[in-house]
Parts: C-alpha cells; sequence; structure tokens
C-alpha cells in the first residue's frame, strides 16, 4: 500500500481548519436555519442576507485555513562560495610599449 507524505502539520491544526470548512459548508447548506423571511434587513429578507453574509465570510475562512495549511518552501543548500580571486589589473590606456 502507497504511504503519504508527511505533511508536517499537527492534528489540531487539521481538526481546526475541518472544523471551520465544515462550518461554512453546513452554514449554508441547512436550510431550515435561515429558511425564513422575519427580520429584513434594508428590505431583503433574513433568507438573502444570511447567504450574502456568508460569502464574504467563506472567502475569510479559506484564507484563514490557507494560512494554517501553507508551507514554507524549502530553503536552498547552502552551497560554498568561490574564493575570491585577485584581478590582473589593467593596463591603463595611455601606457603603450
Amino acid at each position: 500500500m502507497a504511504r503519504r507524505a508527511p505533511s508536517g502539520k499537527s492534528p489540531a491544526t487539521r481538526g481546526t481548519v475541518t472544523l471551520l470548512m465544515a462550518a461554512a459548508i453546513i452554514g449554508t447548506l441547512f436550510v431550515p436555519a435561515y429558511a425564513r423571511s422575519v427580520p429584513r434587513f434594508g428590505g431583503f429578507p433574513f433568507f438573502y442576507w444570511y447567504q450574502f453574509i456568508w460569502v464574504p465570510l467563506t472567502a475569510v475562512i479559506c484564507w484563514v485555513c490557507y494560512l494554517l495549511l501553507r508551507t514554507k518552501p524549502a530553503k536552498p543548500a547552502k552551497t560554498a562560495k568561490p574564493a575570491k580571486t585577485a584581478k590582473a589589473a589593467k593596463p591603463s590606456r595611455g601606457a603603450r610599449k
């Protein structure tokens, strides 16, 4: 059986991300929670403005999850720097033989 590459993230971080994403999904898909017309806000029934609120909220949740799960790029391996060599002196233009 194939093994998965270790992600380096703790189970607590993965659990937090799972809960955040589940809240975003359940908050919009559980229709009985918001299938009503009152209270009204700006002339819109609750059903509409509840969904409008979830659009930017879900974007923020996704951004937070990305920040929690991203990995830093590997630092390039340090290589030995070549020793500086003395450059030959350039003859001046005015000096001709």
